[in-house]
Order: C-alpha cells, then sequence, then structure tokens
C-alpha cells in the first residue's frame, strides 16, 4: 500500500498498522460506545415519532399500528446495531458481547413494556 508523503519508512513502501492509525485517525476498534450511544438515540428517536402517533393523533393512527411499526423499526435498528458492531471489530482481538448483549436485552425489555403499556 503506498502511503502520503510523511508516513511509512522511508523507501521500502511498506506500511505499519501505526503508520496506517495515524494517518485515517483513531481506530474503529475503540468506537463501541459510540455506536451504542447512536443505536439508542436512535431507538429513542423512534419511539418519539410513533409517541406522536400515540398521543398527539391518536383518531390518525391507531395503536396496534404505532406498535407493530415500532416493534418492526426496534427490530431492524438491533440488527443494523449487532452489524455494525461485529463488522467495526472483524479482525482485532476486540470482544464486546457484553456491551452487545446488554444492549439488545435492554432494547428488547424497553419494547416489551412499550408494548404492553403505552397507548392501550
Amino acid at each position: 500500500m503506498t502511503l502520503p508523503k510523511g508516513f511509512g519508512s522511508g523507501g521500502s513502501g511498506g506500511s505499519s498498522s501505526a503508520d496506517v492509525e495515524r494517518m485515517i485517525g483513531k481506530r474503529v476498534e475503540n468506537m463501541t460506545g459510540i455506536i451504542t450511544v447512536s443505536y439508542w438515540a436512535a431507538l429513542l428517536a423512534t419511539f418519539g415519532g410513533t409517541a406522536a402517533g400515540y398521543f398527539y393523533y391518536p383518531w390518525a393512527y391507531p395503536t396496534a399500528s404505532g406498535h407493530f411499526a415500532f416493534i418492526v423499526l426496534a427490530i431492524i435498528e438491533a440488527i443494523g446495531y449487532i452489524f455494525c458492531v461485529k463488522v467495526m471489530e472483524e479482525g482485532s482481538n476486540k470482544n464486546s458481547n457484553g456491551i452487545v448483549g446488554g444492549s439488545i436485552a435492554a432494547t428488547v425489555a424497553f419494547v416489551l413494556f412499550v408494548s404492553l403499556y403505552v397507548g392501550w
């Protein structure tokens, strides 16, 4: 791989992971926290969007329809979250199964709570 001027070792043309990290910036393996925060922000925004149907427009959007939309969107977001974290950690020795499992378990509890107790 040819690196820009100032990176790499002289004329050998080889690049180390430290050079690539310096050139690109922060390594993505260390971004599990920001991806988790983004996932929760997206999940809460999804709830906020469906809550408008639950509370402000109940005559236009039936509660069952809002629950269905919230459940389907939460599943899609959870699959995307798992995919992002696992692809980000591919090839590294990082392991964030605990934070991913905890987030997904909390998501299941949150979605069940909303589906059972909100809007009925």
